[in-house]
């Protein structure tokens, strides 16, 4: 089994950074508003103005035995069996490293805190950015072939662009990710464009990340029902900014601008993509009718422009392998979701085995490590005679 996997959505949790983070990293002026860990009902939190933000795993909760905390939340170390006392072992980078040497993953791509950073005052949540992101990229540094932090950009025109620019003054950046659900204006926006031509000029790829979860929810809490409220959620997330890509001429415009959709599924887009791509071509048949009307800018067929431009993540994605013809072979990338809950760490060549099986040995290759490698011009490239196989017969463990 090669040890050199990229996996192209892991993650930083709020729950897991220093809490000193904010407090010793903002603007002096802002530092008394910064988020800090606080004690609520016996329990560490996030705390910012006021508003818990979220958990905080640096210290047992009251209740906590023997030095092992009662968790609020299953995750992927309870499945992996560990149970240290560095909960926050995700932040620390050696043994982020141990856990990806123990799941044969030689790189990972981390993204942050997916929806928690909630600053209302945009010009604190602009700070808050900037703080994290000074924060990944140094402890990044501890091994710059293996980490790759995505800075996380501030859901604004103006903050987004500035940050970009900051960040790639400070540090080799390859991706970053904007929170797409969050943005405001919408896509459709001219103040947009300076941002996509900045993108495209730098060559820094562009990310999505789902922010779906479940919120209270009277009608299904305490039901089996509840499981699946996240799924319903994602059409929140995705489904217009990824419509809006093509229908105001984004991807048209900016040809070498690429996106990496993570962690949104993969089933639904042929679907879709089929959808604009017949639209595009009901628009193309009335061409006398739209050419007063602006259409005559969309000449390229959104299918194209997404086998071009658009990259997808997936994890453990049967669905995916079956529709490999319609993405390419160039534009799937496996990930593990390191830490959560859902991932298949640290079972990930397991779940490789068990969706990849069927499939040539090159596939493979592509869709575990060389896709990414030379979207994010990354190396250690196999060579010919390494596989994605377990080298032995193994058990696979349900995930």
């Amino acid at each position: 089994m090669t040890d050199r996997l990229i996996s192209c959505d892991d993650h930083m949790d709020l729950s897991q950074l220093p809490a000193d983070l904010w407090t010793t990293r903002l603007p002096e002026s802002l530092r008394h508003r910064a988020p800090r860990v606080e004690e609520r009902a016996g329990q560490p939190v996030w705390v910012c103005e006021g508003e818990v933000w979220g958990r905080w795993v640096g210290r047992p909760p009251a209740g906590g035995v023997e030095g092992r905390p009662v968790k609020a939340i299953y995750d992927a170390f309870d499945r992996g069996g560990i149970h240290d006392p560095s909960p926050r072992r995700a932040a620390v980078a050696e043994l982020r490293l141990a856990d990806m040497d123990r799941d044969g993953v030689h790189t990972q791509v981390i993204y942050g805190p997916v929806r928690q950073i909630a600053a209302h005052d945009p010009v604190l949540r602009a700070a808050c950015y900037r703080a994290y992101n000074d924060w990944l990229l140094e402890f990044c540094q501890a091994a710059p072939d293996r980490l790759v932090g995505l800075p996380m950009l501030p859901e604004t025109p103006d903050a987004a662009l500035a940050e970009l620019e900051r960040v790639r003054s400070v540090g080799s950046v390859r991706q970053v990710v904007l929170m797409v659900a969050n943005i405001h204006p919408k896509l459709d926006d001219p103040a947009w464009e300076p941002l996509w031509q900045a993108l495209e000029d730098s060559r820094v790829v562009l990310s999505w990340h789902i922010t779906a979860f479940a919120r209270p929810n009277e009608r299904v809490a305490g039901k089996a029902a509840s499981v699946f409220e996240n799924t319903k959620l994602f059409l929140e997330n995705f489904v217009e900014p990824f419509v809006d890509l093509f229908s105001w001429g984004i991807l048209e415009r900016h040809p070498r601008l690429r996106l990496v959709l993570a962690e949104g599924g993969a089933g639904w887009l042929p679907w879709l993509v089929q959808e604009l791509d017949h639209h595009h071509w009901k628009m193309w048949e009335a061409e006398e009718f739209w050419s007063n009307k602006g259409g005559s800018e969309l000449v390229t067929k959104p299918s194209d422009l997404f086998r071009r431009q658009v990259y997808v993540t997936f994890q453990d994605d049967t669905v995916a392998m079956s529709l490999i013809p319609f993405f390419g072979e160039d534009h799937l990338l496996w990930a593990s979701d390191y830490p959560h809950p859902d991932s298949v760490w640290p079972y990930s060549r397991e779940a490789i085995e068990r969706q990849m099986g069927h499939l040539p040995a090159e596939l493979r290759r592509k869709l575990t490590h060389d896709n990414a490698a030379a979207l994010l011009g990354l190396g250690n490239a196999f060579s010919q005679e390494d596989d994605v196989r377990p080298t032995t017969t193994t058990t696979t463990t349900a995930i």
